[in-house]
């Protein structure tokens, strides 16, 4: 999936997978990771979400990867905050109100930018890539973030015969796989998703459970 694919869907404002609302999932499951209020958050693959500022309001510092610049001034703008701007390596860096914004590509992160990164989450990165590039996310991911790490991750699971994604099915079977030789991957939620899925039920999908990871260290 080139980097093309994501510039216009944002250009076009075909952002469905944007969540008008902070989603439920992380307001609930979040607090009993017991996670320093201080700690440094990593959210690959942000968009705009709101999930930013609510985990800055509880007192992280979080660095969100976006590979649009849309996406990253538009997150500033509908908050009305104005950013500090500078370059670090391949990434334009946005910063202001405990939120760092990094616009580039994901898999141009090094260990060194995420070092004091102690927590993860990720409720839209994994599902948004197809299996190549989901194989090359969670070595990525193994590959430069400290030990310790905790966090949310949130999938999609449903038969991709019935729609095209993104965003792509993942079951639970590839999540132990990706993640499970780094990290404790346990589920603590799954959801039955389609009544409220429009566009997947309007393709015919018979069945669609959303999933709720703890990912924490071994």
């Amino acid at each position: 999936m080139q980097h093309e694919f994501w510039h216009k869907k944002w250009a076009s404002n075909q952002i469905g997978f944007h969540l008008p609302q902070v989603n439920p999932h992380l307001q609930r499951h979040w607090p009993d990771l017991n996670i320093t209020a201080s700690a440094r958050v990593l959210v690959p693959l942000c968009g705009k979400s709101l999930d930013l500022r609510w985990l800055a309001g509880r007192g992280h510092q979080v660095l969100g990867v976006e590979l649009s610049s849309t996406a990253v001034e538009d997150f500033f703008t509908e908050h009305q905050l104005q950013p500090q701007i500078s370059e670090n390596g391949a990434f334009k860096v946005y910063r202001a109100d405990g939120i760092e914004l990094w616009c580039g590509d994901f898999f141009a992160l090094t260990a060194d930018d995420v070092a004091d990164c102690t927590a993860l989450y990720d409720r839209a990165a994994l599902i948004a890539l197809p299996p190549p590039m989901r194989e090359r996310y969670a070595a990525q991911l193994q590959q430069i973030l400290p030990q310790g790490l905790k966090g949310l991750l949130i999938t999609l699971d449903y038969d991709q015969a019935q729609i095209p994604g993104p965003p792509f099915a993942v079951g639970d079977d590839e999540v132990q796989r990706l993640l499970g030789t780094g990290w404790q991957v346990q589920a603590l939620q799954v959801q039955d998703v389609l009544q409220e899925s429009g566009k997947f039920l309007q393709a015919g999908v018979t069945a669609l459970e959303e999933r709720v990871y703890r990912v924490s260290p071994r």
